[in-house]
This record gives structure tokens, C-alpha cells and sequence, in this order.
């Protein structure tokens, strides 16, 4: 086989799974219920987040909390302050991609 297969985790369950880690990106599953999410963090690199299903609460900076519906791609810059949430009674389910892999940004 050429291809290098994955499975992502089908739960009902809080999520986080990093699916790929390499020298080219990070892919990262993740599944939320409500009042559930990740804690007050800076971007480490870019990033690339789909809302595959449910309602993404998101504050990033300064901003007040949007809500981002299943279908919506949010392009996030490196070293923007995030608060990631979710706030309704749906699952929320995330693919994340940061580009390119933090391990490549210089630590300061």
C-alpha cells in the first residue's frame, strides 16, 4: 500500500485525538459536548479548523464569542489568543490542521 490509512474516532465521548504529527502539520480530531472545550490558549502556528458537526463558540483576541455551524473553515493566524467552546447541546466535532507544524515555529 502507498497510502497511509487513519480512522477517526467515532464517540459520543470528549475528543482529542492527533491524528497526524509531522514535520509538515499537526491533524487533530476532536469531539466536544456541551461545556466542554479546550483551555485559554495562543495559536502556535496556523490554524485551520472545521466545524464538521454541531456549533463552535469561539473568542479569539479580544473578540466576543461567534458561533460557526457545521460546514464553516476558519483560517486562524499564528499567536492569536483562542478560546474554543462549546456551548450548545449538540456534539461538537472539530478537524484541526495547524500549518506548519509548531515544532517547526522557533521557540521564543
Amino acid at each position: 500500500m502507498i497510502e497511509t490509512v487513519f480512522t477517526l474516532a467515532k464517540s459520543n465521548e470528549r475528543t482529542a485525538e492527533k491524528v497526524i504529527q509531522d514535520d509538515n502539520l499537526d491533524y487533530i480530531h476532536m469531539l466536544f459536548n456541551k461545556d466542554e472545550g479546550l483551555p485559554l490558549h495562543y495559536s502556535n502556528s496556523n490554524v485551520y479548523m472545521t466545524v464538521l458537526r454541531g456549533n463552535l463558540s469561539i473568542a479569539l483576541d479580544d473578540q466576543k464569542v461567534h458561533v460557526y455551524p457545521g460546514g464553516t473553515l476558519l483560517k486562524i493566524p499564528y499567536k492569536t489568543k483562542m478560546n474554543v467552546q462549546n456551548l450548545h447541546d449538540e456534539m461538537l466535532e472539530l478537524l484541526v490542521i495547524k500549518v506548519p507544524a509548531p515544532k517547526n515555529y522557533p521557540k521564543e
